[in-house]
């Protein structure tokens, strides 16, 4: 069964993974503050996409590069001048939207993101599109419309003092190409990959955290010969799909579709979106582009450095080509916790919400429960032991049933319940949050159970 956003939306404020921005001052539109839960799936998940594309990848290394960069980053990516939504409004009621937003909602199976103005305007008149605020037909042409944040750098607010913050992390791995293959001698095929918070002014933000104006991206640019055989756009759209089954995400649930040639973007020669069935339509979750030497290219020229790679062995100079997995850490998240949300029946008048979430992702592995507060000492002891291991919960609050309940709705894989015959045989209750099977096990097994289970 598929759930609406605004059950799953509900559910996830009221267990504290995320928060309204600004709430107490009435919100900001569009952002919002990962909670404690939240923000422990969120730091699991960016760990887990680090460890399987960065530490355990014979190729790759990593970067942090800084938010704000010299605009000829910009111009030489071709983001200034060229990053534009194409923009129109109601003369009715003055709403601004996106022409092709407009389009796409009104025929969810059409893709115009290669259109022109015209192309765009014309479909609108044609089909007599209305404004989805008013309902009139009566707008203004259509216009672009800049998607980078313009800020000043220093004292004084002049043309001189403007900086973007960046809307996509790629540039600062392109400028640190050099810097990387010179200083850790790498050699092709070798990637870059960091994690880091992009900005995009978008006109028509939305879908909970699908779409923000302030992201967070895990992006790997992978550098080879242009010469080299393997296919290595394939090899990464199939890492991808590896990353995909290590957090359990329904394979039902996703679809990889590849970009026509009109919908591919200034820098790419091939590109292939895994696109997620979201409850509001499918919606990009993860890119895979081929940007050629685009990117090389463009920096060599506006810096007038030698961005290339040269082999010591056969003294050749060659400018490497680039494939990119690019996702954002939001979307993936949505669609996770999506795809884990439940409401399951238990016997005829009872239910209960669980969110099946890997144990790689939880914000809790284990809850560590005492039956009576009379046991909150030796079972704190045991709570404190696992916590060297694993990441734990101790939750002493309600009747048991009720913690049963609440670590599901958290999406806590096992209950340990440490009752009064543990006192005596040295045994606790493991409940299976999927299964809700209980079982005895050992105190003195209980680490190495539990590493069995979730390594």
């Amino acid at each position: 069964m598929r759930y609406t956003l605004e059950e799953v939306v509900n559910h996830l404020k009221s267990q504290g993974f995320v928060f309204q921005g600004s709430e107490i001052y009435g919100g900001l539109a569009n952002s919002w503050d990962f909670g404690p839960l939240g923000v422990e799936l969120e730091r699991n998940l960016k760990n887990l996409w680090w460890q399987h594309f960065i530490i355990k990848s014979k190729y790759n290394v990593g970067l942090d590069s800084t938010i704000l960069m010299n605009n000829n980053v910009w111009k030489a990516s071709g983001h200034l001048g060229n990053f534009a939504d194409p923009l129109l409004d109601c003369r009715k009621c003055k709403t601004r939207m996106r022409a092709d937003k407009l389009i796409e909602d009104n025929y969810p199976d059409l893709n115009c993101g290669g259109w022109s103005n015209e192309q765009l305007k014309s479909f609108i008149d044609e089909k007599n599109l209305l404004c989805p605020n008013c309902g009139a037909h009566d707008f203004t042409d259509i216009r672009q419309f800049e998607l980078m944040f313009k800020t000043n750098q220093g004292v004084l607010e002049d043309e001189k003092s403007i900086v973007y913050l960046r809307p996509e992390t790629a540039q600062g791995i392109f400028v640190n190409f050099k810097n990387v293959q010179r200083s850790l001698r790498k050699k092709l095929p070798f990637g870059i990959g960091q994690i880091g918070k992009s900005f995009r002014n978008e006109i028509t933000p939305g879908n909970f955290i699908f779409r923000t104006r302030e992201f967070e991206q895990m992006e790997l640019e992978f550098f080879y010969h242009p010469d080299d055989q393997t296919d290595w756009f394939e090899y990464w759209v199939k890492e991808v799909t590896k990353f995909l089954n290590l957090i359990n995400l329904n394979p039902k649930n996703y679809l990889f579709r590849n970009h026509e040639a009109s919908e591919l973007a200034h820098y790419a020669k091939r590109t292939i979106d895994v696109e997620y069935k979201f409850p509001f339509g499918t919606g990009e979750l993860w890119g895979v582009a081929d940007r050629g030497d685009f990117d090389l290219r463009q920096h060599s020229r506006m810096s007038k450095q030698d961005l290339s790679y040269l082999n010591q062995e056969t003294n050749e100079k060659i400018l490497p080509h680039v494939i990119e997995p690019s996702v954002g850490v939001g979307r993936l998240m949505l669609a996770i916790l999506y795809d884990a949300y439940h409401v399951e029946k238990i016997g005829d008048n009872d239910s209960r919400i669980v969110l099946k979430l890997s144990p790689l992702l939880a914000p809790y592995q284990l809850a560590v429960i005492p039956l009576s507060k009379q046991l909150n000492e030796a079972a704190y002891q045991l709570y404190e032991k696992l916590l060297n291991q694993f990441q734990c919960t101790y939750d002493e609050t309600g009747n048991i049933g009720k913690r049963y309940r609440r670590q599901d709705a958290i999406g806590t894989p096992f209950c340990v319940t440490f009752d009064f015959e543990s006192l005596e045989d040295q045994k606790v209750t493991v409940r299976n949050r999927d299964t809700m099977v209980q079982e005895r096990i050992d105190i003195a097994n209980l680490e190495d159970y539990f590493r069995a289970l979730l390594k």
